[in-house]
């Protein structure tokens, strides 16, 4: 029920969505993973090295919605799921727009951030299937920190590889993750042959997700009974995600809010996905006009930037090729402060609606996210994390415009996760030594 319409919307637990929503089911012709050494469309067995039997059921699934299991339903409820929605009252008054501004509130599981939608999933499905140990990347360690935390329900042991930029600049969050009971190595690292070859290669390297994904698949391949775990990019955690995007939907109709424009930052598209993908169904089937915005980093802007062809989505091409939208595999972006969106390359889902116009994009220096994230925190009081901060940035740029133009708006935008454990970018920040994040 609607503490009140316009203000905040919460739903019971009893509203937790039951079916996730798969938007490839709605897009068609979308074009296939690729077996990079035949060239021909990939078959679940190509996947069977280090993905177990229903992820890649999932995966390559073209039903409109699939069941979340009880057991990961109710576990949801402990991710403080349903999130609330929440109206940024503060800061329309403080920006003097006439634009309605809400905000998603995945910052309130105590995981940190909204990765824990589909590290339950992941972890569920892979206990099921007999798995012992998941390893995985992490860019800022969000992701990492949540399928840490959920193997436990599972009895499953997981190995972090972290970006190494991220592993020296967030230590607060490696512990986090070594609390979870995680092991977890900078990336590259002289824990599997692809990272001894970067060391050797590459000794000042800060890593990318590209290199950590490469290890992490590597050590997968080499066990039987280790699987690898994704968080984000794949169709598998978009679909898994999608609960943001149910959830607002429901929020959106009991509020009577109609909205013009639904962002979130995007780096492998997960949050992006998530949020917006029930909505664009909606759209497709001609029921709202709502506009999508992505907001990315210029470290790493494939998007604005990039290519749309097929790549691997790791940088040592254990993976098979993507139709996405990448500026190569061995790109290596700058060490920034939002870790999550340092990624080559853009969800093929994604990428399919950015190249059929969709959604647009825009990419963002760190200085102004962070100065974005700043504003936030003084009128709403919640300190955001580095990647939220992008898509803040957006809602207000957005919400200025509205003001510019004498316009009113309803602007609705994703909250993807706090920054309390990132509060040394705030004080780069506030003491002018933050660096330009551009490519």
């Amino acid at each position: 029920m609607a503490i009140a319409k316009d203000i905040r919307i919460d739903l019971s637990p009893e509203d937790i969505p039951k079916r996730w929503y798969n938007l490839a089911a709605d897009m068609g012709n979308l074009e296939p993973p690729l077996n990079p050494g035949t060239g021909k469309p990939a078959t679940p067995d190509d996947f069977k090295a280090i993905f177990c039997k229903e992820i890649i059921r999932q995966e390559g699934s073209a039903e409109r919605f699939i069941d979340i299991p009880e057991e990961v339903r109710d576990n949801l409820i402990y991710l403080n799921r349903p999130a609330p929605l929440q109206r940024a009252c503060r800061l329309e008054r403080y920006l003097k727009t006439p634009a309605r501004i809400y905000y998603k509130r995945e910052d309130m599981s105590p995981l940190g951030s909204h990765k824990g939608n589909t590290a339950l999933a992941q972890a569920y499905y892979n206990a099921e299937a007999g798995v012992h140990t998941l390893t995985t990347e992490t860019g800022a360690g969000q992701w990492g920190t949540a399928l840490a935390m959920v193997s436990n329900l599972f009895d499953i042991n997981t190995t972090v590889f972290m970006v190494k930029g991220s592993y020296e600049q967030k230590p607060l969050r490696k512990m986090l993750m070594h609390t979870y009971g995680a092991t977890v190595h900078a990336s590259p690292s002289a824990q599997t042959e692809f990272g001894r070859k970067i060391l050797k290669e590459h000794p000042e390297t800060t890593g990318s997700l590209g290199m950590a994904i490469s290890e992490a698949c590597e050590m997968a391949a080499k066990d039987a009974e280790t699987c690898y775990s994704l968080g984000s990019v794949l169709n598998h955690v978009m679909l898994h995600q999608t609960v943001i995007g149910t959830e607002t939907i429901e929020q959106m109709r009991i509020g009577e809010i109609e909205p013009d424009y639904m962002i979130a930052c995007a780096g492998g598209g997960s949050n992006f996905g998530g949020f917006i993908f029930p909505m664009l169904g909606e759209k497709i089937k001609g029921r709202t006009d709502c506009k999508f915005i992505a907001a990315e980093s210029k470290a790493a802007p494939s998007l604005t930037e990039g290519e749309f062809k097929y790549d691997f989505g790791d940088t040592a091409g254990f993976t098979p090729l993507l139709m996405m939208y990448t500026l190569g595999q061995e790109f290596v972006p700058k060490g920034i402060h939002a870790g999550g969106l340092r990624y080559h390359g853009m969800s093929p889902l994604v990428s399919a609606a950015m190249n059929r116009g969709m959604i647009s994009a825009q990419a963002y220096e760190q200085v102004e996210t962070f100065e974005a994230g700043v504003t936030f925190a003084r009128t709403e009081g919640i300190v955001p994390a580095p990647e939220s901060c992008h898509a803040i940035k957006a809602a207000i740029d957005q919400a200025l415009e509205c003001k510019r133009k004498k316009e009113d708006g309803t602007i609705v935008f994703c909250l993807s996760g706090h920054g309390m454990l990132d509060l040394y970018g705030y004080e780069q920040y506030l003491n002018g030594t933050m660096q330009s994040s551009s490519i």
